[in-house]
């Protein structure tokens, strides 16, 4: 069966240079259930991403590389779109709706001619953003299985943790449920950039014509900065 291939381990190790700023999440007792659940879940049930990539995000932009955060909600939950990364897919597979318009709002914001012949993003999160899920798993084929199972208290963590920093980041909000987070923001030290969520059902309510990409770039260089080239993956 495909669930007796998953791996026993529920949940990796957090990422060493996130491990200090994260210790009181994890070394609490919800943390603890998370993993029981998570455990128990993996057990009966196909989840996404695979273990080995539920803290893709952490690993690939370490605690002090963050300079822009753009936070989605919970995985893909088709087979073999997740792979730890908010809203990115992995290559070989069509691009969901929102990363579509996503992508549509990248050409009308910098107007470059480039083919988009993926939707793996991993390029940009070697360049400091952060793409964070508010869960990081899913239960497959069932769109919100993990909500509320305990992911909350750890990426709550993350974002309190990077906002603590003096190093100004801009926080990308999409949709109301991003928005919730705003509470946890040093919004004297740090940029927001909120909007509604840019799924279809929403995306013409406010996500087109807003120009995150460019606003990024420019609240990063009044800072000090480089830019993000958005463009990277498809290079």
């Amino acid at each position: 069966m495909e669930n007796d291939r998953q791996s026993l381990t529920s949940v990796p190790d957090i990422p060493v240079s996130w491990a200090n700023c994260l210790s009181e999440v994890t070394s609490s007792g919800g943390y603890q259930r998370l993993i029981e659940i998570l455990q128990d879940e993996r057990s009966r049930h196909t989840v996404f991403p695979p273990v080995e990539a539920t803290y893709a995000a952490l690993n690939l932009t370490p605690f002090e590389e963050v300079r822009a955060v753009i936070l989605g909600q919970d995985p893909y939950h088709d087979d073999g779109q997740a792979h730890g990364l908010s809203f990115s897919v992995q290559r070989g597979h069509r691009l969901p709706p929102s990363l579509r318009n996503i992508v549509k709002e990248l050409h009308e914001d910098l107007g470059e001619s480039i083919d988009i012949t993926h939707g793996d993003l991993t390029d940009w999160a070697r360049q400091g953003v952060l793409l964070l899920n508010t869960v990081l798993t899913v239960r497959a084929h069932e769109a919100n299985s993990h909500r509320n199972v305990g992911w909350e208290s750890v990426t709550d963590g993350v974002i309190r943790a990077v906002s603590q920093r003096s190093a100004p980041v801009v926080f990308v909000l999409w949709g109301a449920a991003a928005a919730k987070k705003i509470p946890f923001i040093d919004t004297a030290c740090h940029a927001i950039i909120a909007s509604v969520h840019p799924s279809p059902l929403s995306a013409r309510r406010g996500f087109f014509g807003s120009k995150p990409f460019s606003r990024i770039n420019a609240h990063l260089h009044s800072s000090g900065s480089q830019p993000i080239d958005w463009y990277r993956p498809w290079r």
